[in-house]
């Protein structure tokens, strides 16, 4: 009886309702092995890696990237930007609502905006 009232829970609650992830939580899913906790790209994977990651708390680095690019670079991988293939696309794992939540959450770690025009 009991497992059966709890998956007649389950089943009601509707999905809408499931909180998604943070960018900061998808960030340290997705990310940290790469570009480290901090984001200044020094992650365990680097010693194995012939690119190193960029740093996202370099802020004079990051403001030459607009937020499409930052998008473009999290949806389609490095390749997309003629950057690293080791930068893979993240499309299929995120949603753009989510991979432009990331966006934001590079301009934090930086804290800088994009300098272009």
């Amino acid at each position: 009886m009991r497992n059966k009232l709890l998956l007649a829970l389950l089943v009601a609650i509707p999905i809408s309702t499931v909180a998604k992830e943070s960018a900061k939580d998808n960030y340290r899913t997705y990310c940290v092995q790469c570009h480290g906790m901090a984001g200044n790209g020094k992650g365990v994977n680097i010693r194995d890696m012939s690119v190193q990651p960029r740093d996202h708390t370099d802020a004079k680095a990051m403001s030459t990237r607009s937020d499409d690019t930052l998008f473009k670079v999290i949806k389609e991988g490095g390749l997309s930007i003629d950057k690293s293939v080791l930068m893979p696309p993240w499309g299929d794992t995120l949603s753009d609502d989510e991979i432009r939540d990331m966006a934001q959450y590079l301009r934090t770690l930086c804290k800088c905006k994009y300098g272009g025009s």
